[in-house]
């Protein structure tokens, strides 16, 4: 046994027999592209959610929890605590084509619970990277994985991902038959039931549910076949573009079938809760619930975000302040609701702080331990700025943002082929939260002071990290089974590639690339060197 598990389950041992309270079990819900307003706790009276609507009356509401605009970002940001930014993961998503992931130094938060004594599993979506089995969820700390290496594997059989089957247990494909969301639910369900008792465990649920491509059983279309869409515009020039080119088209509206998929989904959560009230366990578990971004309000993805603005893939509100709550009766009080700022990357120590674990990786933390704020109430303000940023789905089209309590810069900006045209958008976010009032013209040093912020951070960029891909490269072919394609530890050398620069280059062409990126890992650049040397 690893020393390191050896000594936490001794001292789990001691403190439970000396009567100290056990530590929590946790679980992590995360869905994908819920709409702000799509659950019955934000006033939504047509899609039920009675799940989600207890877990935030007998929890805190989580209500500015910031993730990024798209996917795989804001589970790098989740697992590690770092910015996406160092991991090289922000501007587009992990494509089934691509060959990279979080580079295997970086300490997973399930590693962390692995060895403080707890047992973990993951079921549901990845993301975060399939080539190398370096990257896979049992190599990171997930003794126990259930589901899909990518997304848009569907909700029915054969779950396929670019024509190949994407569904395994531990590495070896499965066959399954039924809802997808059903048989998360299920799987949870049955890991809980059957666990070590004698250990705490950590479970990760990542639902596919309400990602496109929508589908959900006949019942819940029938439910909902009839539902209007109402939807108030989004404010986001290519969001509300595609409804009316949709409807212009004649093609009907996303908005009930994405309603029958977040029902579904909240259906599969109460499966769970249930389970833990049957277990008896439910009072010291952890229940986390958040979306990976804000709602795809676009055309295909039926989502409603307002009144925040936008949506998935803008760094306006409704990109970035997702759904969230967190219930622990034994610790947190019921029906309250936690204003401070909080971010996909602060799960990992304030997770890791409530279970008291010491929060050491192998980098430093960009997350912080939210914990006093989530259960005693205490105010913590926000100086500092959280950054984020997509390239998806246009290449050359960015949506970046800087923001603390007072200030928030949205910038868009568009890359020709021999121009850069930049759109700033300043709020005062704490006073106009639905951002109606640019202030860019009027406070020119503050947009010029978040734009300087925004360019240092875009500096850390690995020179490799992920661009906005639609297709895969020519002629590229995909495999038959996922679960084939990760090539194995014994094929693989025992370190990272060096790259092909020689060691004595690599300091001097990572200043030469400045704000171009770095290609040294994990390096900030002092920036009075004009974007190089690393700290």
């Amino acid at each position: 046994m690893h020393n390191k598990t050896a000594r936490s389950l001794f001292l789990l041992l001691l403190l439970t027999t000396k009567g100290w309270a056990a530590p929590p079990n946790v679980i992590v819900i995360v869905a994908d592209d819920l709409g702000w307003s799509d659950v019955g706790y934000h006033g939504n009276e047509v899609i039920q959610t009675p799940s989600l609507d207890r877990l935030a009356a007998e929890g805190v509401q989580l209500d500015r929890f910031y993730t990024t605009p798209i996917c795989s970002p804001t589970r790098a940001g989740l697992m590690t605590g770092r910015d996406p930014m160092r991991l090289g993961i922000v501007y587009g998503v992990i494509m089934a084509w691509h060959t990279t992931g979080v580079h295997p130094q970086e300490t997973f938060l399930p590693e962390l619970f692995l060895d403080a004594g707890y047992q973990t599993a993951m079921v549901g979506k990845w993301h975060l990277g399939h080539a190398q089995q370096t990257y896979h969820p049992n190599e990171r700390g997930f003794q126990h994985f259930y589901g899909h290496l990518h997304t848009e594997v569907g909700f029915f059989p054969p779950f396929a991902n670019q024509g190949g089957k994407d569904f395994q247990r531990n590495g070896v494909s499965i066959d399954a038959e039924g809802y997808e969301t059903f048989l998360l639910g299920d799987e949870v369900s049955r890991y809980i039931r059957e666990r070590d008792q004698g250990k705490p465990f950590f479970v990760y649920m990542p639902f596919i549910a309400p990602h496109t491509p929508l589908d959900a059983p006949q019942d819940l279309k029938d439910k909902y076949a009839d539902m209007a869409d109402d939807r108030e515009p989004a404010r986001s020039l290519n969001t509300d573009q595609s409804r009316m080119i949709s409807r212009l088209s004649g093609r009907p509206s996303a908005r009930p079938m994405y309603a029958a998929v977040v029902d579904g989904m909240d259906q599969a959560i109460g499966q769970v809760l249930d389970t833990l009230d049957a277990e008896g366990i439910a009072d010291n578990t952890i229940v986390l619930f958040f979306s990976d971004n804000g709602g795809a309000a676009y055309a295909t993805g039926g989502a409603d975000n307002v009144p925040l603005r936008g949506g998935k893939g803008d760094t306006f509100e409704g990109g970035i302040r997702v759904v969230s709550v967190m219930r622990w009766p034994e610790q947190l009080k019921a029906g309250q609701k936690m204003t401070s700022i909080m971010s996909m990357m602060d799960v990992l120590p304030t997770l890791a702080s409530a279970a008291g674990i010491d929060a050491k990786t192998e980098f430093p933390l960009d997350g912080r331990d939210m914990l006093p704020a989530i259960r005693d109430g205490v105010a913590m303000p926000r100086q500092d700025y959280l950054f984020f940023g997509s390239e998806t789905p246009i290449k050359g089209r960015f949506n970046l943002t800087a923001f603390n309590d007072e200030w928030k810069l949205v910038q868009e900006m568009v890359h020709g082929l021999s121009s850069v045209q930049i759109t700033n958008h300043l709020f005062r976010i704490k006073d106009d939260p639905f951002e109606y009032n640019n202030l860019a013209t009027q406070y020119p040093e503050v947009v010029a002071e978040l734009a300087r912020e925004i360019h240092h951070w875009r500096s850390l960029y690995p020179v490799a990290g992920t661009r906005a891909e639609l297709v895969p490269p020519p002629g590229w072919r995909g495999p038959l089974d996922w679960a084939t394609y990760p090539i194995g530890l014994d094929k693989l050398q025992a370190q990272p590639a060096p790259g092909m620069p020689p060691p004595y280059a690599l300091v001097p062409l990572d200043w030469q690339h400045g704000e171009a990126g770095r290609l040294i890992y994990n390096c900030e650049p002092y920036r009075v060197l004009g974007g190089g040397i690393c700290k």
